[in-house]
């Protein structure tokens, strides 16, 4: 459990071409266990990012015709890697979609998923607007999973803005935290790093924050700077504005050292 390991963000600009996008990222996945990493997260819908919402539901796949989630288990075996698959959307029976995470260990086993649970209805300035509530179904439940080196807390995006979820990921063991995202421009540039600094500040954990990055062909802008945290908020790696990928080696000695100098995990009381 206490073995250092290598773990990398992939960062990347999907488009509607979810073949060409998966190829991208099979390659960079590829890059990754080539410069030894051993987990390897993926951003929020990193293998299709659509101009128009309805689209995941009438262009998209119910999860068992999912061309990723034949690529990427295969793929995980045939690198020894686990993969963390930031988030995928899957067709439900009632005309919306999940937005869901996926964990594949190194023998391409899935060990867990999750459904991200707060959605991204806002109205930021000059008319951008997002309604992912009209198109997606809220998740309900958190997930915490064990990988060789310690758990791992799942989340999506948007969630990094509601710190009392990895609170409750910290308190169930995790010590690392994925936080993918495919973060817009403005709030991106205004916010992303400071949330992600602070999840890890907050429960003591290491953060790995893979992000989608650039410009589409319809004007959509994502803010990349995919981020690994160490658990006192110290930003270890920082992708920039460009598709690619960065590496951090991660002790997990430090989660314990920082929840021994700061111990407020131990400090929680009930509100009245």
């Amino acid at each position: 459990m206490s073995n250092p390991f290598r773990v990398a963000c992939i960062q990347n600009c999907a488009e509607d071409d979810v073949a060409a996008n998966i190829a991208e990222a099979v390659e960079l996945v590829r890059g990754a266990a080539g410069e030894g990493a051993s987990l390897i997260c993926l951003p929020e819908n990193f293998s299709c990012l659509e101009p128009v919402d309805t689209h995941y539901f009438e262009r998209g796949y119910t999860e068992d015709a999912h061309p990723a989630l034949t690529v990427f288990p295969a793929l995980a075996k045939e690198l020894g890697v686990v993969l963390a698959l930031g988030s995928l959307t899957i067709k439900r029976d009632d005309g919306r979609v999940s937005n869901r995470s996926y964990v594949f260990d190194a023998s391409g086993v899935r060990l867990a998923t999750y459904n991200k649970i707060h959605l991204f209805d806002v109205t930021l300035r000059e008319g951008e607007m997002y309604r992912e509530s009209a198109t997606v179904a809220a998740g309900d439940s958190l997930s915490v999973v064990d990988l060789p080196w310690g758990r791992l807390g799942l989340s999506i995006c948007y969630d990094v803005r509601f710190p009392h979820l990895y609170r409750e990921l910290a308190q169930r063991g995790a010590d690392f935290l994925a936080i993918p995202a495919a973060f817009t421009a403005t709030t991106g540039e205004a916010h992303w790093e400071v949330l992600v600094r602070a999840r890890a500040i907050e429960t003591g954990c290491f953060v790995f924050a893979a992000a989608q990055c650039g410009r589409r062909r319809w004007g959509r802008r994502t803010f990349g700077h995919s981020l690994i945290v160490d658990p006192w908020g110290v930003v270890l790696a920082d992708a920039g504005d460009a598709a690619g990928y960065v590496l951090a080696d991660i002790d997990i000695q430090r989660v314990a050292q920082a929840r021994t100098m700061v111990p407020s995990l131990q400090h929680d009381r009930p509100l009245g």
